[in-house]
């Protein structure tokens, strides 16, 4: 009942609000049309005045007598005329406003809300948050207000952060969790990851620390590796890197799903792509973006310019592929990096955007493209819009 009563309550002020114009322009009107009245009578008043001091001759007090009277009588006979339309027209504004504007919107809400659904403050959300990601947030974080050396606690919250975009924050639990949990190779390259999106996609010298430290733990940890082999290709370092990348090729299972991305780093840096299977088993080999294996056995006869060519070229028919099918996403991951390792960092924003528009922000794939353009440097202003 305190709800419908609050809801009669809003609907009244709000018709009060749209009817006062109405109301306030008929009344200034009026106003308008005595106030010239007035000022007439005024005139006519002062006009005896200057008669009576000799200032004006009675031949031009006739003439001005004449000529006020005739603006006198021209506003005393204008407000019967004019007055019926204006209020007309009113009465069907106001009808509208009273009757059918609060019609429809009662309509409305019957139609899409819920009136018997109870009110659900924080306290209680947080008790129960289901599958909402910010109510998980701030229950972990009230939980590590009160228990800030709670270990576990930043070690969950951490990815959580990261996947959210707060990667300030994610930073922050991470050297959290590793200063009460101790390293560890993914808490170690967690927190790479986070300094390499903060520094938008490079590998800085901390984060590269960071990742030798983790393969100190963890040797043949496919991630630090990966990361450690692109700050070499980031540093300007082709040879270096296509060594790094290979060696990674070669001890990766011929399944790793990382290795079509580690065989296109490869081939970027000069190198021919490695493993025998560079298409992930499952995957279509025709799917935009995956080599086939006539393109890898092409690759291994040929210069690094014609190499660095036929690459170029797969890249665009890819571009192409997905002008005409944009419902790709993992296409539009290769495009975009594709774009970016070539150094067209111009074709990588087109291609975030186009991809941005196939797969929007809120969803889990904009997501991780917004993500993919942070690590990659490449600007995300207007790639939204």
């Amino acid at each position: 009942m305190l709800f419908w009563i609050l809801v009669a309550a809003l609907t009244a002020a709000l018709a009060v609000i749209l009817l006062y114009p109405l109301l306030r322009g008929a009344k200034a009107a009026d106003n308008i049309r005595a106030g010239e009245a007035a000022v007439y009578r005024d005139q006519l008043r002062e006009l005896d005045r200057d008669l009576d001091g000799g200032l004006i001759t009675p031949e031009e007090a006739d003439y001005a007598r004449a000529e006020i009277g005739r603006r006198l009588i021209a506003v005393s006979t204008e407000e019967p005329a004019e007055t019926p339309k204006p209020a007309r027209h009113h009465r069907f504004t106001e009808a509208f406003v009273l009757l059918v504007l609060p019609v429809l919107g009662l309509c409305l809400y019957l139609t899409t809300g819920r009136p018997d659904l109870p009110s659900q403050p924080l306290e209680a959300r947080l008790e129960n948050p289901g599958n909402d990601v910010a109510v998980l947030i701030t229950k972990a974080e009230r939980h590590l207000a009160e228990k800030p050396d709670d270990g576990k606690g930043w070690d969950v919250l951490a990815p959580i952060y990261f996947r959210t975009m707060r990667v300030n924050d994610a930073q922050v639990a991470y050297r959290n969790a590793i200063r009460l949990l101790g390293p560890s190779p993914v808490r170690l390259d967690g927190l790479a990851e986070t300094l390499m999106a903060v520094s938008d996609g490079v590998v800085t010298e901390e984060a590269r620390q960071v990742l030798e430290q983790s393969l100190t733990l963890q040797p043949d940890n496919p991630r630090a590796r990966f990361y450690i082999a692109l700050s070499m290709e980031q540093a300007g370092r082709p040879d270096e890197a296509r060594q790094a990348f290979e060696a990674l090729a070669k001890q990766s299972p011929s399944d790793a799903p990382w290795l079509p991305l580690v065989n296109q780093h490869i081939a970027m840096n000069g190198g021919a792509p490695a493993g025998a299977n560079p298409v992930a088993p499952g995957a279509n080999p025709a799917t935009p973006g995956n080599p086939t294996q006539q393109d890898v056995a092409a690759a291994e006869n040929m210069s690094a310019g014609d190499r660095q060519q036929m690459i170029r070229g797969m890249v665009e028919s890819l571009d192409a592929k997905l002008s005409e099918d944009p419902n790709n996403f993992e296409g539009w991951v290769r495009l975009v990096r594709s774009y970016a390792v070539l150094n067209d960092k111009d074709r990588a924003a087109g291609a975030l955007k186009r991809g941005l528009a196939a797969f929007p922000p809120p969803g889990e794939e904009g997501r991780q493209l917004l993500a993919l353009a942070r690590e990659l440097g490449i600007a995300t202003e207007g790639a939204t819009q």
